[in-house]
């Protein structure tokens, strides 16, 4: 399986500086017939992971770190375990942790269940800092695509006066770029459909933001 968005993604932190670390694979690539978790794999995942066992990109600016396909503190079978014992009751739909921002309480998880014809998860942002939480936000149509938004997210930080002269990342992902994911229309026909919708926070500050991604989408 090609990978656009992710060589984007590499691209563009080896083209602006940031930080980009992988580590060559340890275990054997689960499949997409498995049950990791009690949960599909996706064959995403199962394409990124058959290049390295753990990757993370742009950390020097919060970033993104894929959880190990190995042993580590961080990997995906030590995330699928804390997501099931504390979150996952919580949420109606059943989420596959595969990665998160260093340090912050914000994951990256697909959503088997609305996975398309060809088997590819949809990517949800998740966070765990609210008490009446987990907060989930719908990011891309894919992994892949998601790399992809995300490589385009570091551009527009990388332009911003703040970050040229202090190096501060004063935008934030996926709040500040709804832009962003109205590219990507698989993603916008979902949120359309309601798909998400039993996820999705009620809260007005959502929904201001999902109708401006639908309204972007629309031509808005």
């Amino acid at each position: 399986m090609t990978l656009p968005g992710l060589e984007r993604l590499m691209d563009v932190c080896r083209h602006l500086g940031f930080a980009l670390w992988t580590q060559p694979p340890v275990h054997a690539v689960p499949t997409t017939a498995e049950l990791v978790g009690h949960l599909p794999f996706d064959p995403v995942l199962a394409a990124v992971y058959s290049r390295w066992s753990k990757a993370s990109f742009a950390t020097d600016i919060a970033g993104v770190v894929l959880a190990g396909n190995d042993d580590s503190e961080f990997s995906l079978k030590s995330q699928s375990t804390w997501w099931r014992e504390f979150h996952q009751a919580r949420v109606p739909l059943p989420l596959f942790i595969f990665g998160g921002e260093p340090l912050l309480a914000y994951s990256y998880a697909t959503v088997p269940d609305l996975a398309d014809v060809q088997g590819r998860q949809p990517v949800v942002h998740v966070d765990t800092y609210e008490f009446e939480g987990p907060l989930i936000h719908p990011v891309a149509s894919n992994v892949d695509r998601f790399f992809d938004t995300y490589s385009h997210f570091l551009e527009e930080v990388a332009v911003t006066p703040e970050f040229k002269k202090e190096k501060e990342a004063v935008l934030t992902f996926p709040w500040d770029v709804p832009h962003l994911l109205a590219r990507d229309l698989p993603l916008v026909e979902l949120l359309r459909e309601g798909r998400f919708a039993s996820v999705l926070p009620q809260d007005d500050s959502t929904q201001r933001w999902v109708e401006r991604i639908l309204d972007i989408a629309a031509g808005g």
